[in-house]
């Protein structure tokens, strides 16, 4: 359960940084039958630098069973084209844990270590380069580098090549065409939007990490729609067809728009 809610987290991470522009998010999140989670997160870009920075915590029967919440963020500079990671690190906690982590990098925005505790005990890990060449080091760099491209081109179509520290793996976007959605009780939102799928094939990697196993090699699908005030574009749904549990479903139950 602890790697689900992280996959899911991060494809919620887009984010905040003073004097950008971009959406803050409030989701709920449904898994199969449960209600699942509460989550905030904001994306926001300006012309150099991007910080993601969201929130987590579990809801209804899933905070029963399994009590959780986190914190996440990334930072970055942008160059060009180029986005380059600065730092990421969390904090979670869990009914009987208190993890944390924080990723160093290189000038270049290559993971060189990370120092990581679990309930105050401290461990540094060192990484190895990447085996093979990489466009960017965590994958909420590379939903970062989607938004931004949404932002000044409108289209999703996008393939990125990604190295954790410890997995070598591509992550492939793809337009989807338009839909429209109704709104629903969880939310708010109803018109036309851009429908995009996520697919994450694995590369160099054979463990029985459950996380992997769930989440490669089958879509991810997500519908974009504009705010009609700012024009900035904002996620309205999330879904995986298929979890161990169900379908997963994230609902954007209100969007503020971050100037």
């Amino acid at each position: 359960m602890h790697k689900f809610t992280i996959f899911f987290l991060i494809l919620l991470s887009w984010s905040l940084n003073a004097g950008a522009a971009g959406v803050k998010h409030e989701f709920f999140v449904t898994v199969g039958p449960f209600d699942a989670s509460k989550t905030e997160f904001t994306y926001m870009l300006s012309p150099s630098a991007y910080q993601i920075k969201s929130q987590i915590a579990t809801n209804g029967f899933f905070d029963t069973v399994y009590p959780f919440k986190a914190e996440y963020h990334t930072a970055g500079a942008i160059n060009g084209d180029k986005m380059t990671t600065v730092d990421y690190s969390y904090t979670s906690q869990s009914r009987f844990n208190t993890r944390s982590k924080q990723v160093f990098y290189n000038a270049k925005g290559e993971p060189q270590y990370q120092i990581s505790s679990k309930n105050g005990k401290k461990k540094r890990k060192d990484f190895e380069p990447s085996p093979t060449p990489a466009d960017t080091f965590d994958l909420q760099t590379v939903l970062a580098k989607l938004t931004r491209q949404y932002n000044l081109l409108g289209f999703c179509d996008a393939q990125m090549a990604v190295y954790d520290g410890k997995r070598r793996f591509d992550v492939v976007f793809k337009d989807e065409g338009t839909e429209w959605l109704e709104p629903t009780k969880h939310s708010f939102y109803s018109g036309k939007a851009a429908k995009c799928s996520m697919q994450i094939n694995k590369l160099l990697s054979d463990d029985d990490d459950s996380l992997w196993e769930f989440s490669a090699n089958k879509p991810v699908w997500f519908w974009i729609a504009k705010d009609t005030t700012s024009g900035y574009p904002f996620i309205a749904r999330i879904s995986i067809d298929n979890t161990p549990l169900g379908e997963l479903t994230a609902y954007t139950t209100k969007i503020t728009i971050k100037d």
